[in-house]
């Protein structure tokens, strides 16, 4: 017979037994370990919770109230939906216990230089933080004013180009949370302060609870990096709160009153404690994916095969394929969702969850599969924010502010990667850009100032080469100096502006001059870097191994 809470109670003994895991393990880890577990509680325990105890009756707009579990019952289909969850949870249980054993007990390993930052000393991080970040923040203006936001939910941003550069503001604000370390602790607090309101008040603008549990996920980053304390652990536990609370609040001041209406009326099937904590608890929508993966049947829907296909595709650009990407959120919405639900009239991207997915792929072995995948994403993206490189840095930033570890599975996860590496590319243009820049800032504040070729000429008035007098009709003619083939633009053939173009043939051009103008700069900053290194390692001097000093010495007495 089933029993919904003998599965809530294995739930909850497997996220116990991640997070009394997660306390053994030191750094970042430990913080995204903590952060899934309790993402976890609230898809796969209190909304089921809700559930068994309140038994609402379905209604239009109320996501959490679920027809089909009405249609088979509360108890019988919460159990079994949640039997490959308890699965799942376990399986990654034990995973995180092995992983807590092995760091616990591995040999040669300083526990500081885990924690530590290698990308601390590079000078050129922060300055390129903060430029992609206000460059990623004139993106969200531009895109919030002409009205081409992506909402959560949508298969496609209206405005693609705007959308990839407002990913630049969430590595650059994240960035800015985790690595700045300024000298004043008052600045520190006042720039993480303002970063963290700038996420809430675009969580409120997309409607979508990534960016504020993304800014929460990186202050508790910065923390596991620089030491916890009693009063960093309430912090963290107050913004989460604060910023859930005040995302309710702010979607109910921004809604028309008509929305509001309606709302309340929803609102009103649950008990009075409940009604604040609904609006949050809709966000958390994994038990319906899990609700999918059971209404499917075990009907198939991908193979291995495919999913390896579609995975590696996914790190490939959209541009360079010439058609558009399987994407996993709307081909779930579609063939998994739409096997038991009416999709037909909905175009929507849904979370499918690294365990839902699974089941649906492979059955047990591949819900296994799945949360492995996941636990092996959770080490790189540790290991990313402790490199010293933009790209790893970059993507890692990313893996923070997407909630993947949270609710996609392998599929998921493989296009926000690929994504993430394309934004990392540009990122690291930027950083390549603001390191030249920097460099020849302090060359020439290091030199000394020289006079202008203009005053040696003046100063070759009075006398000649040999410094006798000489009339000033003597100088040397101007176009000896500069030859007139360098004076003015230079003048093509293939592009006779001056002559046969108009106005608008003009600016056409010039446009793409322009582009073509950046390329050719970006390809020789990229070769100035490597001759700089190349040549840097050159002078260092070889030095001779020791076995060599002992060969010699084996001549001597």
């Amino acid at each position: 017979m089933s029993n919904p809470d003998f599965e809530i109670l294995l739930v909850i003994g497997a996220l116990a037994t991640i997070v009394v895991a997660a306390a053994y393990v030191h750094g970042i880890a430990r913080v995204f370990l903590v952060a899934q577990a309790a993402y976890w509680s609230l898809s796969y325990v209190a909304r089921p919770m809700v559930l068994l105890w309140v038994r609402p009756q379905p209604r239009f707009g109320d996501s959490i109230a679920d027809p089909r579990l009405v249609t088979i019952g509360y108890d019988h289909g919460i159990a079994m939906v949640l039997r490959p969850v308890a699965f799942g949870l376990w399986v990654y249980a034990i995973v995180v216990v092995a992983y807590a054993v092995w760091s616990r007990h591995r040999a040669g390993r300083d526990r500081a230089a885990r924690n530590s930052v290698r990308s601390a000393d590079d000078g050129n991080l922060i300055p390129t933080l903060w430029t992609i970040y206000a460059i990623g923040v004139l993106g969200r203006v531009v895109s919030y004013a002409a009205g081409s936001t992506a909402s959560a939910g949508q298969t496609q941003s209206p405005n693609p180009l705007l959308s990839f550069v407002t990913l630049m503001a969430v590595i650059g604000a994240l960035g800015l949370i985790v690595f700045y370390r300024p000298a004043n602790r008052r600045v520190a607090l006042a720039v993480i302060g303002a970063l963290t309101v700038m996420e809430l008040m675009w969580t409120v603008a997309i409607e979508s609870k990534t960016p504020i549990m993304g800014a929460a996920l990186a202050i508790a980053v910065r923390f596991a990096l620089t030491g916890w304390s009693r009063v960093k652990v309430a912090a963290i536990a107050a913004i989460s709160v604060l910023g859930i609370a005040a995302f309710g609040w702010l979607q109910a001041i921004k809604a028309s009153a008509l929305a509001r209406a309606q709302s309340e009326m929803l609102d009103a099937n649950y008990p009075v404690a409940m009604q604040p904590f609904l609006s949050i608890l809709r966000r958390f929508d994994l038990l319906e994916a899990a609700t999918d993966s059971y209404y499917l049947g075990g009907r198939p829907w991908l193979t291995l095969s495919d999913v390896a296909h579609h995975a590696l595709i996914s790190m490939v650009p959209e541009q360079l394929l010439g058609t558009a990407k399987f994407q996993s959120g709307t081909a779930w919405a579609i063939e998994v969702r739409g096997s038991s639900v009416d999709m037909t009239r909905v175009s929507v991207s849904l979370a499918e969850g690294n365990i839902n997915e699974g089941f649906v792929v492979g059955g047990y072995p591949g819900v296994v599969l799945g949360v492995v995948f996941t636990f092996v994403l959770v080490l790189a993206g540790v290991r990313a924010l402790h490199s010293r490189h933009i790209i790893p840095i970059s993507m890692g930033l990313m893996l923070i502010e997407v909630p993947v570890f949270f609710e996609r599975g392998i599929l998921g996860s493989m296009e926000l990667i690929g994504k993430s590496l394309q934004v990392a590319i540009l990122v690291w243009i930027v950083y390549l850009l603001v390191g030249e820049y920097r460099r020849r800032t302090e060359a020439s504040s290091k030199r000394k100032p020289q006079k202008p070729p203009h005053a040696l000429v003046d100063a070759a008035g009075s006398k000649d080469w040999t410094g006798l007098p000489i009339s000033p009709i003597a100088r040397p003619a101007q176009s000896a100096i500069t030859p007139p083939s360098t004076v003015g633009p230079p003048r093509t053939r293939e592009a006779p502006v001056s002559f046969e173009r108009g106005i608008l043939g003009r600016i056409d051009l010039l446009g793409k001059s322009l582009q073509v103008a950046i390329l050719v700069w970006i390809v020789y900053l990229l070769a100035g870097e490597y001759r700089r290194r190349t040549e840097a390692s050159s002078k260092q001097n070889p030095q001779e191994p020791p076995h060599t000093l002992v060969d010699a010495a084996g001549s001597k007495g």
